[in-house]
């Protein structure tokens, strides 16, 4: 019986890696299949991974109806699966969409995307994913924090200062450097992945290196009644 799965997690937890595998699983075994992604990091009408992996697709807009575009090609050559990758970009009527394509067609949709934005809300693709998915897995590749603890919050920087207040959705030139945005008056925009405690305290991995390169500055500087660092010398005893 076809179903709806939803492989959800934070960046860099290898859901466009798994997107991949999985359409190509299935097109070994003789399934025609379609892939399908919205504002993937590479551009348009590609899936690609962080380690290197990419394969053409069929990029969503706003105004794509995918029943509409998966029946039609059905009447014309059957399809027996659809994988979507980037799925917290769809609309919550393109989700249902996919869901009428399980019910109706028997086609087999797989979904792979974020969770939460960086304010800690829920994408509304994937909040209804969530409500309309038959299974929704955790890929089992671990996203990790700077500290070492898994990564459950996605954190946005804008010029390397944390915030949690803007658009939800900024889309930049996909030409610059990974992991960056230069969006022009908004400034440089950049991602990372965080554990809760971290994403709470804003505390990127950029803040804790700084802390830690001051605080190891501290401990080893001896300074003098004067104000004056002492670098490698005694602290004088005081006169009694």
């Amino acid at each position: 019986m076809a179903e709806l799965v939803f492989f959800s997690g934070t960046m860099d937890c290898g859901k466009s890696t798994l997107a991949l595998q999985v359409d190509h699983n299935h097109r070994v075994q003789g399934r025609r299949g379609l892939l399908f992604t919205r504002f993937d990091r590479s551009g348009e009408a590609v899936v690609s991974s962080r380690i290197g992996l990419a394969r053409p697709a069929l990029e969503v807009a706003e105004d794509t109806d995918l029943w509409d575009e998966v029946s039609r090609r059905h009447r014309e050559r059957r399809v027996d699966y659809v994988v979507c990758d980037e799925a917290q970009f769809y609309s919550p009527e393109q989700v249902e969409q996919l869901a009428r394509l399980v019910d109706d067609l028997g086609v087999d949709v797989f979904a792979f995307g974020i969770t939460s934005d960086f304010r800690t809300r829920l994408f509304p693709g994937s909040a209804r994913l969530i409500e309309l998915a038959d299974r929704v897995q955790v890929p089992q590749v671990e996203a990790l924090c700077w500290c070492g603890s898994r990564a459950t919050h996605n954190a946005r920087t804008v010029d390397g200062v944390m915030v949690v207040a803007g658009e939800q959705v900024v889309v930049g030139d996909v030409a610059q450097a990974e992991g960056t945005l230069d969006v022009g008056p908004v400034g440089t925009i950049a991602y990372e992945v965080l554990c809760r405690r971290h994403h709470v305290r804003r505390l990127t991995a950029a803040v804790a290196a700084a802390a830690g390169e001051a605080a190891a500055g501290a401990a080893g500087a001896v300074v003098d009644v004067r104000g004056e660092r002492l670098s490698g010398a005694s602290v004088p005893a005081a006169p009694r």
